[in-house]
């Protein structure tokens, strides 16, 4: 009925909604109350695919109804699966092969789509499934929901967030899940909060109340975990698709208010910052295209609201601001649990969610109203704007790179989607250019800073921006970019600034290309790049060679100005590039460059075609560069290595690819004249490889021309080398090639890449090909012949393999009409390509078999004569020329196959499938249970163990791969015998070698890759991982074209090579497992027996072969698991280490290990084995056993036994047709009948083996012994039959074993067994309530809540200050925020025993046996045994809980022990208490009684707690020390911790009446009572109701004279008034609605007291009191300096805590003064520490709008009032600090009043404040928003210069000493008052200037006032002495130093005056 109702909810959604397209990170939803009349069960995409993949293909694919039938086919079989419960290996292999269908870009319909969603989201959380098995539907789910576009929410999919949620549950509320047993294998908490990313969009927002319902009520800031779980949980699964118009209680400004009052309640706190805005932006990008939810120029926010993010994003950079600590505190630490919920910040940068939030929040509005998103953002930058600049690098610059990069990806999107209609926006809330304008002008400045970044991620973020900000706006772009460039590239500044420059050509190039007036510089920048290319640098060369890719992309090297009159020659553009560049130098950073405008139209085409002429000539001094880089080209160090000689040697291909087909045909003349002249007149072995691909892509773009030139001059060459030089006459050893073979190797390497991918050019050369290899394997011996091998490869490859021919820029049309300036930069259209393919004709593919039988015949018969004696190279045992030449043959047979892979037909491979196989279905088929599931095809079926999967093995799923034989063809069936003789011939030389010649790994390794190359080179050339090798580079060539919001905007090339991608895929897709043959099944014990060998190297080859060949052919695996086996036991008694671990690897550490853990005709074996060589002693050994024991573990887990899905959801794909249906639900009734029965037989054979181990468990080696041990537990126990008496044994003696790892090991699976026991009681024994987490605990109740009653809340807490309770409440949530109808709680007194059944009883009484008394003196004595290692030196968790365990047996009667024993035990232990251990033990022991009596009987718990009680009392009154006291810390957390304080009643009692004794000169035993209280306190949290008493105490002994009591009593005081705070709304909707009424930002909280208020002044007033008795420079403690310490504690805590806003209104008026004074106490320099502590946090505590005015005012007050400097200089620390933190929420009133203060407190007598205020004010204005900046500034600059004008010094009378002077004082002359004032006026002037000066650091060039101020200083304040003058000159020197990059640039902008003002204090004489 569920499934129904929901089907029924989705079909009323569907009727809703409207067709809103919509993108990857665009809204994902639109308005659900719309219209729409589209049928779902047809349609399959909103959008049309914007490359047609099936239209390019050089072959006729199947039509559309093929495709489906086969989705049908595949589903049908998923149904089955699914419905028989046979999830792995049955569903998971069809979801595999859904996957493949779905790669090859075939679409579902809209219908099956959400169908198949629903189901994978239903399996991949379905009860019983198992982890691993559900996280592979949860991958397929994500695959089918990866786009927005495929499903929209509500419209054709909606999913429940419940199944969800009860997962999360599990993780972060486990109290809430009910008792989690050991058995119940938990999920990767990673996979499923990333599941929640893909889902969430599709939860329904008309559930969002029901939402807050459920998850709101368990927020609590008592227990702050609580708090965090919320916020994780909201922003997981909290929908953010807009809900219909008539839902006003689930849109966003019904709830916000209240999100953002919670938000408040986590202050300090960056992760709830990070997730709320997460959060908040999700709603922000899904409301934006949603008419009915207001919008305004705050996005869907509110002014205040706005306000407050734009606080939190400057909070959440960490800019660090003079001397501040960071705005948060370790209130994370707390978030226990919640750190699961958190995204991957890797994965999710915050900066991406800040982003996202401004981005969705813009639109038209924001354009007039200054404190607008854009207009806050534009502050935003600004603040930050020197954090960008490259010499102010530090722990921000990643995150400020990241923030401008997602800014422009969001805007870039945004805009893009917009114009195209995707993403469908009101109107009003479009982007406009205005907005568009301000947003780069915005960002403009600090990416021209950032791309300089020294940091390589932060450089590439914003080379990133600066195209993404160029595509928006090239005009503003462009030319700042041009002038900061050409000196670059013209060497005129640093390298760094070159390289950096050559990368912002490489991304600007394309939409330079594009852009009117600025393509006329490319061919300019082309040669200032080419003295990039530089063998002694090459990372810039290869910086260099990407812009010239990059160029070659996009602009056709062709010389326009042939052919025209009115332009000849490059002297046009030469002339205009040289005016421009001087414009640009004359102007500076602010040029404008208005192309648009001048030069016109035709005028920018002559320049243009003028720039071209020169191209010949930049053609031949470009290859000439590269001719002397390889020349001078270092040798690589290793193939792979990542070295910068490698990737030189990769990029080269990748830019001559496309240089070359840029080229005229004129211009590539001139190429391939160069370039064949240069390979045949050099020989540079080390460049080899990278002039090899040079030469493949010259013969590429042209093979005619190419081929024509390379192959005669090559094979002549080859032949010359041979014949006169005598290359490769004679074998040599190692892989490196003699000089004398080098010319060799170098002919045959250019010709191999000449005459691949070229294709049928080659065919008028093929007698010479062909000739050539004939005689090369001939006459050459060597290394060498490797790379002939590798020619004939090469050349098969070209023959025989379909591919692009087609590397042009352009359509044919295009360049038959000639190519002009429009041709530039255009934009091909996806849609209408004419793609040159190269299909093999006859006449090569004749060409390619006579290739191959000629090689292949001769390699064959050369190794069948080597291997039977009669060649004549002869096996002498000495000498390797043997082995050569079977390797040489090798090889070349391995590269045949290889090479002609293509031409193979997997049909025709697999006739000679054997007899069984063809039992279990037709050799034509794919859909097979490859992987785990190749048991069907066992020779010796046992249906019980093995294969219950026959009826699977279907007809094929074979799509149109562009296959060109057909089986009646002759060559058909010749290139198949050839590869099946050369299997023969492998099986042979494989026989000979193991036999003569077992230890020639030369011969071996070449063997293994040969049977590689058999076995998985079939349809496709696998071995190459040719798909993986051109999606990776195609990948890489796109990335600069990928821009948000466009599709497929690549250059044509580059959409020829995604038609490539597509075909090889499809060949991949058919090259799918195929059953064996007799011959196969021969090759594959061949490798069998090679992974054994005694040879590591031989071994290794051999196991990767053989992983690769079982992967590749069904039945492969139980075909090679028996051999392996034997092998094993046999070596095992032979006591062969190097075979025992050979075929360890082969079977764990291979796809083997799963087959044997799932087919237990293997499994017991195994394992068995493995124990036997887990005891081999011998080191590498054991490291193969320890990595794969858990392996082995695996084999004995449960297999899943039911699943609990929703049968509706699952019928939504059964077949369509009733004989179909029928068939399947016959299937279906077999299948799981099968399973059922081989469960059985495997869980019967699982205990059996179980039992057996036991004894090898008891009798064997403490290390065999443990491995034993795991096994027989994951074997051994089960939900149904718990233990065997056997293993129980076993387990109860083990945890008393004198070894401590098996103790701690057997102790384990004891309390394993006895949670097992546990749970099935709780489950009332049903397996399906164990999956459901349905649990009975007799103790747990419901209680009906009062909330209505307004008294409720109060008598709630009332009873927790009571010893008598009716129930017990443990959780700390139920009320803190909201009451719900009901809440949990346990019953006080509970007499309702666990219901055992039979069998719980049986193995409780059986376990209970052996618990004697003598086995709790030997465990306890154990327990007090010194741990060998000290960080074992602790209470120990573990310990505690057998005890539990045990202890409840004791008490249950199950035991032979009494507690009685256990009593008098325990005193034993304990002894005299003296020795730490004994504490240790007795805390342990301790906690396991108290433990076990929970939710037990009065009585019960009375008997524990009166032998106890005492006893801890005792310890706790007299014997603890420092060195057992952190047992008893957690023996108290234990007893406290989530539990209600109720329950250790006494205890809790006896802490909260302990009294401060002021007399008493125990410090230790006062400290430990408070701390004992502290962690009472935290633990009960707002349920501890006994403070007022202590509060009272602690308060009136706040000077008490010990240190460790003050710092206990602080912390303990500040946890006391944290947890007083709770809100106890009645019910969520109050909440809500409070919220509402409020504000927009809700209720404020943490409204202090008005007790707390009271005792707040109380204690400040006592302070003073107790200041002024204190005799000033007293060096003894005293009250006052005692109370203040302790004092200043609890504050630190709580200005750390969450409820720090609760002391704000104390600032202004108690606390600034005090700590000022505290400060100034300089005999305690621990207070002094302490106050400055706490002073500096007052700035860190979050205000709101207009509640720091009066901390404002009271700044200012003491700035400008106090007598003390001290304090003065103090204040500047706080103001600046507020000043930046509160940039978005200061009032502009106050912001004039801080800049009043400041600057009059440059006037200040004390240096110190003077420089202070001068640093203070300089980052006030740097930090302020434009519009005050420019106006602070004027003001300022008028008022300091007239200042310092006003107040000349005056002059020195010629005759005497001068009486007005400003040098320092000395004894004989004392400046007067006079003198004074006038030094510290000028002083003042001076500093002011300078701030003014020091605030734009790095504006290049400096701003245009700052000339004239810097004149002012040198010309009228440098000559004064003494500070005056050495502050200008530090002013004026600082200026200087930071703009040492750009000096060239901002020195023009000062005047010849100014500059000779200058002169003299800049650039002073050495000598002066």
């Amino acid at each position: 009925m569920e499934g129904a109702r929901e089907r029924l909810e989705e079909m009323i959604a569907s009727m809703q909604t409207n067709g809103m397209e919509s993108g990857a990170t665009s809204p994902g939803g639109g308005p659900r109350e719309s219209g729409s009349n589209e049928d779902r069960s047809t349609l399959s995409r909103r959008r049309p695919r914007t490359f047609p993949y099936f239209k390019y293909l050089p072959y006729q694919v199947e039509d559309e109804s093929e495709r489906q039938a086969g989705l049908e086919q595949i589903l049908n079989h998923l149904y089955v699966a699914v419905s028989a419960g046979d999830f792995a290996p049955g569903a998971i292999h069809w979801t595999r092969e859904l996957r493949g269908w779905l790669g090859l870009k075939f679409d579902l319909t809209r219908k099956r789509r959400a169908e198949l969603a629903r189901l994978y989201y239903e399996l991949a959380l379905a009860p019983g499934i198992d982890a691993s098995t559900g996280e592979r539907f949860a991958g397929m789910f994500m695959l089918l929901t990866k786009r927005k576009h495929y499903l929209k929410a509500g419209q054709d999919l909606t999913l429940d967030w419940r199944p969800l949620f009860r997962e999360l549950k599990v993780f972060v509320l486990p109290t809430e899940a009910g008792v989690v047993g050991p058995t119940n294998i938990k999920r990767n908490f990673r996979s499923l909060t990333k599941l929640c990313g893909f889902a969430q969009l599709y939860f329904d927002p008309t559930e969002v109340p029901a939402m807050l319902e459920e998850v709101l009520p368990y927020f609590s800031t008592s227990f702050s975990e609580g708090a965090f779980v919320v916020f994780g949980l909201i922003n997981l699964l909290f929908p953010t698709t807009p809900p219909p118009k008539d839902a006003s209680n689930s849109l966003p400004q019904h709830y916000l208010p209240t999100f953002v009052h919670l938000w408040s309640l986590m202050n300090r706190s960056k992760a709830i910052d990070t997730t709320v805005l997460d959060l908040f932006s999700r709603i922000a990008r899904d409301s934006l295209a949603v008419p009915h939810v207001p919008f305004s120029e705050y996005g869907i926010f509110t002014a205040d609201q706005s306000a407050t993010i734009f606080t939190a994003i400057l909070r959440l950079l960490e800019i660090p601001v003079g001397q501040a600590t960071s705005p948060y505190s370790n209130v994370d630490a707390g978030a226990g649990l919640a750190i699961m919920l958190e995204r991957d910040q890797k994965k999710h940068p915050i900066a991406h969610q800040l982003a996202r939030w401004i981005v969705m929040s813009l639109s038209p509005t924001c354009l007039d109203k200054p404190d607008s998103i854009l207009g806050n953002l534009e502050g935003l930058i600004q603040a930050v704007e020197t954090f960008y600049h490259p010499s102010n690098s530090g722990a921000w610059t990643k995150s400020l790179a990241q923030l401008v990069f997602y800014l422009a990806d969001f805007f870039v999107m945004r805009w893009n989607r917009e114009r195209s209609g995707e993403m469908d926006i009101p109107v009003e809330r479009q982007l406009n250019d205005a907005l568009k304008k301000r947003f780069v002008l915005c960002l403009r400045d600090v990416i021209f800073m950032g791309i300089y970044a020294k940091s390589g991620t932060a450089m590439a973020f914003s080379l990133a921006t600066l195209h993404y900000l160029a595509f928006l706006e090239p005009t503003l772009i462009l030319p700042g970019a041009l002038q900061r460039i050409y000196p670059a590239m013209q060497g005129l500044v640093e390298v760094h600034r070159t390289t950096s420059s050559l990368k912002a050509l490489y991304i600007l190039s394309r939409i330079m290309a594009r852009t009117k007036g600025f393509r006329c510089h490319i061919t300019t920048m082309l040669g200032l790049a080419l003295p990039g290319i530089d063998a002694n640098d090459l990372d810039k060369t290869i910086n260099t060679l990407s812009y010239l890719q990059a160029v070659c992309y996009n602009v056709p090297f062709h010389d326009l100005t042939k052919g025209r009159d009115e332009v000849s020659g490059n002297m046009l553009a030469m002339e205009w590039i040289t005016s421009e560049v001087g414009r640009m130098e004359q102007e500076g950073a602010d040029v404008v460059l208005d192309y648009e405008n001048d030069p016109s139209n035709e005028d920018e085409e002559m320049i243009l075609r003028s720039s071209t002429a020169s191209l010949a000539e930049f053609l031949s001094s470009f290859l000439g560069k590269v001719f002397t880089l390889l020349e001078n080209l270092p040798d690589a160090a290793r193939h792979r290595s990542g070295s910068p000689e490698e990737n030189v040697v990769n990029t080269l291909p990748a830019t001559f690819t496309p240089l070359l087909a840029a080229l005229s045909p004129d211009l590539y003349d001139l190429a391939l004249n160069k370039i064949a002249e240069f390979v045949s007149n050099h020989v540079i072995h080390q460049a080899r490889d990278a002039m090899a691909f040079i030469c493949n892509a010259l013969c590429k773009v042209d093979p005619q021309k190419a081929l024509k030139r390379f192959v005669p001059m090559l094979i002549a060459a080859i032949r010359t080398e041979i014949d006169d030089n005598n290359a490769a006459s004679t074998r040599n050893t190692g892989a490196e090639v003699l000089p004398r073979d080098r010319g060799l190797v170098w002919s045959v390497s250019m010709l191999s890449m000449c005459v691949v991918h070229v294709g049928d050019a080659v065919l008028p050369y093929k007698d010479e090909l062909m000739n050539i290899a004939i005689y090369m394997q001939q006459k050459c011996e060597g290394t060498p012949t490797v790379h002939i091998s590798n020619y004939i490869h090469h050349l098969l490859l070209n023959l025989t393999v379909a591919y692009p021919v087609d590397y042009s820029l352009y359509e044919e049309a295009t360049l038959a009409r000639g190519l002009g300036p429009q041709d530039w930069g255009q934009n091909p259209n996806p849609q209408d390509l004419n793609i040159k393919w190269h299909v093999p004709s006859r006449e090569e593919l004749d060409f390619a078999v006579d290739l191959l039988r000629n090689q292949g015949e001769g390699a064959v018969k050369a190794l069948r004569c080597l291997i039977d004696g009669s060649s004549p190279i002869k096996r002498d045992g000495t000498g390797k020329a043997w082995s050569d030449e079977v390797s040489r043959n090798l090889t070349l047979i391995r590269l045949l196959l290889s090479g002609v892979a293509g031409l193979l037909d997997r049909e025709r491979v697999m006739q000679s499938v054997s007899t069984s196989t063809k039992a279990n279905g037709s050799a034509d088929s794919r859909m097979n249970l490859d992987e785990s599931q190749i048991t069907e095809l066992m020779d010796d079926q046992d249906d019980e163990l093995g294969n219950i999967y026959e009826e699977d093995v279907k007809p094929t799923l074979h799509y149109a791969d562009g296959y060109l034989l057909k089986p009646e063809d002759p060559i058909y069936e010749q290139v198949h015998q050839i590869r099946e003789e050369i299997g023969e011939t492998l099986h042979e030389v494989h026989q000979f070698l193991s036999k003569h010649q077992e230890d020639d790994v030369a011969c071996f390794t070449p063997l293994c890759t040969a049977y590689k190359s058999y076995f998985i080179d079939v349809g496709i050339e696998r071995s190459a991982h040719v798909l993986d090798r051109v999606t990776r580079l195609l990948k890489a060539d796109i990335h600069p074209y990928k821009i948000s919001g466009l599709r497929k905007d690549y250059p044509r090339p580059l959409m020829l090579r995604r038609a490539n991608v597509y075909h090889i895929e499809r060949l991949r897709y058919n090259a799918s497992a195929r059953p064996k043959t007799p011959l196969d099944s021969k090759l594959l014990l061949d490798l069998a027996d090679s992974s054994v060998s005694l040879y590591t190297d031989v071994r290794k080859s051999a196991q990767s072969a053989g992983e690769a060949a079982v992967k590749a052919v069904i039945g492969a695996k139980t075909l090679a698991i028996p051999p392996l086996l034997k092998t094993l036991e046999n070596a095992l008694k032979a006591s062969d280490d190097e075979r025992v671990k050979g075929a360890l690897f082969s079977l764990l550490f291979s796809s083997l290990a799963k087959t044997i853990g799932r087919d237990w005709r293997f499994a017991p074996t195994m394992i068995k084995l493995f124990l036997k060589a887990s005891a081999v002693d011998k080191p590498s050994l054991q490291k193969v056993c320890s990595g794969s024991t858990f392996t082995i573990m695996e084999f004995g887990r449960t297999v899943d036994r039911l699943a609990i899905l929703d049968k509706d959801i699952v019928q939504a794909i059964a077949p369509g047709d009733s004989a179909t249906l029928a068939d399947a639900e016959k299937k279906i009734k077999s299948r799981s009948r099968k399973i059922q029965d081989k469960r059985a037989v495997q869980d019967s054979q699982k205990a059996l083996l179980s039992d057996e181990l036991v004894d090898v468990a008891r009798d064997s080696h403490w290390k065999q012994a443990s491995r034993t041990t795991a096994i027989v537990v994951t074997l051994g126990m089960r939900f149904d039959t718990l233990a065997s008496d056997k293993c129980i044994d076993l387990l109860a003696t083990g945890a008393i074993d004198p070894h401590p790892g098996l103790r701690q090991l057997y102790s384990g699976a004891m309390m394993g067994l006895f949670s097992l026991v546990e749970t099935r009681a709780l489950c009332k024994h049903s397996y399906e309530n164990y999956l459901l987490d349905k649990r009975h605990v007799p103790a747990k109740i419901e209680v009906q809540t009062r909330r209505d009653d307004p008294s409720w809340t109060e008598e709630h807490l009332a009873s927790f200050a009571q010893a008598d309770a009716e129930y017990y409440v443990d959780h700390d949530y139920p009320g803190w925020l909201v009451w719900t109808s009901k809440m949990p709680a346990y019953k006080a007194n509970c007499t309702e025993e666990l219901d055992y059944d039979e069998k719980e009883t049986s193995v409780l009484t059986s376990i209970g046996k052996y618990l004697t008394r003598e086995w709790f003196t030997k465990l306890f004595a154990y327990l007090k045994q010194e741990p060998r290692d000290s960080t074992a030196d602790r209470f120990r968790m573990a310990n505690m809980m057998l005890l539990v365990a045990a202890f409840k047996l004791v008490l249950d009667g199950f035991a032979s022990a009494t507690i009685e024993h256990v009593k008098a035990e325990v005193l034993s232990t304990y002894g005299d208490g003296s020795d730490k251990h004994q504490h240790r033990a007795t805390a342990e022991i301790l906690a396991g009684l108290f433990g076990s009596v929970v939710d037990r009987s009065i009585q019960t718990r009375e008997t524990v707690w009166e032998f106890c009680f005492p006893l801890v009392i005792r310890i706790f009154s007299e014997e603890l020390t420092p060195e057992n006291f952190s047992y008893w810390t957690t023996f108290l957390h234990v007893l406290l911790q989530g539990r209600d304080p109720r329950r250790a009643w006494p205890l809790v009692e006896w802490l909260s009446t302990q009294k401060l004794d002021m007399s008493s000169n125990a410090a230790f035993k006062e400290s430990t009572k408070i701390q004992f209280l502290q962690i009472c306190v935290v633990d009960a949290g707002w349920h501890f109701q006994l403070e007022k008493p202590i509060l009272e105490d602690y308060l009136a002994h706040l000077d008490h004279p010990y240190k460790g009591v003050r710092e206990a009593m602080g912390g303990t005081i500040a946890q006391l008034y944290r947890t007083r705070y709770h809100e106890s709304y009645r019910n969520i909707q109050a909440l809500i609605e409070d919220q509402n009424a409020a504000s927009s930002l809700g209720k404020k909280p943490y409204v202090p007291s008005e007790d707390f208020t009271k005792n707040i002044e109380k204690v400040f007033a006592q302070l003073e009191i107790w200041r002024k008795e204190r005799t000033p420079g007293q060096q003894t403690p005293s009250s006052y300096t005692s109370a203040s310490k302790t004092l200043l504690v609890c504050f630190d805590a709580m200005l750390n805590s969450i409820d720090c806003t609760q002391l704000l209104p104390f600032f202004p008026s108690l606390f600034i003064e005090p700590l000022l004074h505290m400060m100034d106490i300089k005999e305690d320099q621990e207070l002094q520490g302490l106050a400055y502590l706490v002073f500096r946090h007052i700035p860190n505590v979050p205000h709101q709008k207009g509640e720091d005015a009066a901390l404002i005012n009271a700044l200012i007050h003491i700035g400008k009032t106090s007598s003390l400097w001290h304090q003065r200089l103090r204040v500047l620390i706080n103001m600046q600090i507020i000043f930046f933190r509160r940039l978005f929420i200061i009032s502009m009133e106050h912001q004039r009043m801080l800049f009043d203060c400041v600057s009059s407190m440059l006037n200040d007598t004390q240096l110190e404040v003077r420089l202070g205020a001068m640093t203070t004010l300089s980052g006030m204005i740097r930090c302020s928003p434009v519009a005050l900046r420019n106006q602070m500034v004027t003001l300022l600059n008028k008022q300091f210069t007239k200042q310092l004008l006003d107040n000349p010094l005056p002059k020195k009378p010629r005759t005497k000493v001068s009486q007005l002077s400003s040098e320092p004082s000395t004894r004989t002359n004392t400046p007067t008052s006079e003198q004074t004032s006038l030094v510290v006026k000028r002083h003042a002037a001076v500093l002011g200037l300078g701030a003014l000066v020091q605030a734009f650091p790095y504006a290049s060039p400096p701003p245009k006032w700052i000339p004239g101020i810097l004149a002012t200083l040198a010309s009228k304040a440098n000559a004064d002495p003494g500070m005056v003058g050495s502050s200008v000159k530090s002013v004026l020197a600082d200026f200087k130093k930071t703009r040492q990059d750009t000096w060239h640039v901002d020195l023009k902008a000062f005047s010849t005056e100014q500059a000779e003002d200058l002169e003299g204090v800049l650039w002073k004489s050495y000598f002066a």
